[in-house]
């Protein structure tokens, strides 16, 4: 039986039928209307019932969204697609598909999807993570998805760079209104930022194809990377001890990340041994959208 999944992001978004078994019967991907909260219902409504006509039948939907629904008010709060903000998502989409809708941040729905037929498929605690335009996370534990008493276990991006150097603090400005956030370093704009100085800004994918071109500049701006990353990542082993980290996001596809993070996270762990996985994403960028679809239990 089919679940449609829903990846609401800020530019598009994405739907798709999941199957018991894990296989896409179908995919379907619309613009975004930027900055119209309204039409944005109507555009997941109407997607829903395209996907909706391709089984025959109604389903569960679930909805992975930038930012979280508080705990306490019932409304989307900390979401860069401003105009969800201070609103009752799931309540507002229910009553525009006539049924409950599940909605869970975008990097929860992530950590599922991985955690439950994914990279992290095996094991029983797994800690998903985006770096890309932002930096998130995810915890998932025996197959359940832990979104915290006030909905924000996972939200590594928002503690300060750990153990950091003389030329780290006070880092830079985060929009959540402090200084030397994590995501203000790991995120891709934090990486295109650390390599420019003062000069033009470059993607990751280009500062790693530089670094892989043995350019001395995006080498030591990736070896700077890899041990912020190291040393925040120490921080959630540290705390949550994790089986598996899976990392998702534009910059997971920088391969020397999963041999060099390893190696020197060991230094930062208390433990004489470290045996927790970095490992890159199974289902790419399609996780997102296969963790909403799993909000609900098969049918």
């Amino acid at each position: 039986m089919s679940r449609v999944g829903i990846d609401l992001g800020g530019t598009k978004i994405e739907g798709i039928l999941l199957e018991d078994d894990g296989s896409i019967a179908f995919r379907r991907r619309v613009a975004t209307p930027a900055g119209d909260y309204e039409a944005t219902l109507d555009a997941v409504a109407d997607l829903v019932a395209t996907l909706e006509r391709v089984c025959g039948r109604a389903c569960s939907v679930g909805v992975g969204t930038p930012g979280a629904l508080s705990p306490s008010s019932g409304l989307l709060r900390n979401a860069n697609s401003t105009c969800l903000n201070g609103r009752a998502l799931d309540r507002d989409l229910g009553a525009r598909l006539d049924r409950p809708v599940r909605i869970a941040n975008d990097a929860n729905c992530f950590a599922l999807s991985e955690a439950s037929d994914g990279a992290g498929r095996d094991a029983a605690s797994v800690f998903g993570v985006i770096v890309g335009t932002g930096t998130g996370g995810g915890i998932v534990i025996n197959g359940q998805l832990v979104p915290g008493r006030n909905a924000i276990a996972g939200e590594w991006g928002h503690n300060p760079l750990p153990w950091p150097t003389d030329d780290e603090r006070p880092g830079p400005a985060c929009y959540c209104g402090r200084r030397g956030c994590i995501e203000t370093f790991l995120s891709g704009p934090g990486l295109s930022l650390d390599y420019a100085g003062d000069g033009p800004a470059l993607s990751a994918e280009e500062i790693a194809r530089r670094a892989t071109e043995g350019e001395a500049a995006a080498v030591s701006c990736l070896e700077r990377y890899e041990n912020r990353m190291a040393r925040s990542l120490a921080g959630v082993i540290n705390l949550i001890d994790p089986e598996v980290i899976v990392l998702g996001g534009g910059l997971s596809k920088i391969g020397r990340l999963y041999r060099q993070v390893p190696r020197l996270w060991t230094r930062h762990v208390f433990s004489d041994v470290v045996l927790t996985r970095l490992v890159p994403p199974l289902h790419g960028d399609s996780s997102g959208v296969r963790g909403a679809a799993r909000l609900w239990p098969p049918n």
